[in-house]
């Protein structure tokens, strides 16, 4: 077994929530108000009670661009409603996986779209990201991920900015926190009254790097997919404030969600050896983090 693998045993069974169901459409209750969609290889979430009246929803992440927008639309409309429609798509960060269906999506359901401000310039046609390092990771998508599209996109008029004050438009209950690291822009959402944290992919809890994994879900508590991430120091400091945070639940961009102590405990294990366990041995980015010249966001 590789060393640098944090796997989950029949143990940790027990950190799967207790609202983690796979529902016929496809989804996972994750918490009462929280369910999420696996697409191809990316989750999609939905924050908002079953049956929510329209606009009181809200939809975060938007999945890969092929394949996207119909099984997102239908999720929402089980969940919520034929004509029910969302207040916002929020966006974590703006890799292809995670914004394929955002522009129309947003356009059909007639609401905004928000992301964090260091994001814009790969949101509204400015920056492409950084070309990924095929050369870590050591799985079928990592050797893949130098035909990933990375921009630019221009996700049009509806694009806005996060408040600065870090409250979440629509989601009255949570706030953003800069989760950076993966992307300079990556945003975390936190709902302290249950200690909810959708982590985006600042880390994960499956190998994503592997095909195998990431179809499967093998369970695997790991930091951010390596082949997309070019501040390894930024996202170490990430994942030691979001443990820090001491979440219930947590909701990642890949893989399955977990909940309870022995999660906390994983994740501590992680945030206090993310160099071992996180960081490649070598890499385009592991020694120089793709940064802009003045230091505040990552340059094509």
């Amino acid at each position: 077994m590789d060393e640098r693998r944090i796997p989950l045993d029949d143990s940790m069974r027990a950190d799967i929530p207790a609202f983690d169901e796979h529902r016929h459409d496809g989804t996972h209750e994750a918490r009462p108000d929280v369910a999420y969609k696996r697409i191809v290889f990316v989750n999609v979430l939905f924050v908002g009670k079953p049956g929510a009246e329209d606009r009181g929803w809200t939809l975060v992440d938007a999945g890969v661009a092929t394949g996207s927008m119909g099984p997102i639309r239908h999720a929402a409309e089980e969940r919520f409603g034929k004509d029910s429609r969302p207040n916002a798509i929020v966006l974590t960060h703006g890799h292809f996986d995670h914004i394929g269906a955002a522009a129309e999506l947003a356009e059909e359901w007639d609401c905004p779209i928000y992301a964090h401000l260091l994001e814009l310039p790969y949101l509204n046609g400015t920056s492409a990201y950084p070309e990924p390092d095929s050369s870590v990771g050591g799985g079928l998508i990592a050797f893949s991920s130098p035909t990933f599209p990375r921009g630019p996109v221009d996700l049009g008029p509806r694009l806005r900015t996060l408040p600065e004050d870090g409250s979440v438009p629509g989601m009255p209950d949570w706030r953003w926190i800069l989760a950076a690291g993966h992307s300079v822009g990556q945003i975390a959402l936190w709902r302290e009254s249950d200690r909810t944290l959708i982590a985006a992919d600042a880390f994960v809890t499956t190998d994503q790097e592997s095909l195998y994994a990431a179809l499967t879900q093998k369970q695997e508590l790991q930091g951010p997919p390596a082949y997309f991430t070019c501040d390894w120091p930024t996202a170490a400091q990430t994942v030691q404030m979001l443990a820090d945070l001491e979440p219930e639940t947590v909701i990642t961009g890949h893989g399955r969600a977990m909940a309870g102590p022995q999660m906390r405990s994983r994740l501590h294990e992680l945030a206090s050896d993310f160099d071992r366990i996180a960081v490649p041995k070598d890499g385009k980015y592991v020694l120089h983090p793709a940064r802009a010249e003045d230091g505040s966001a990552y340059v094509s």
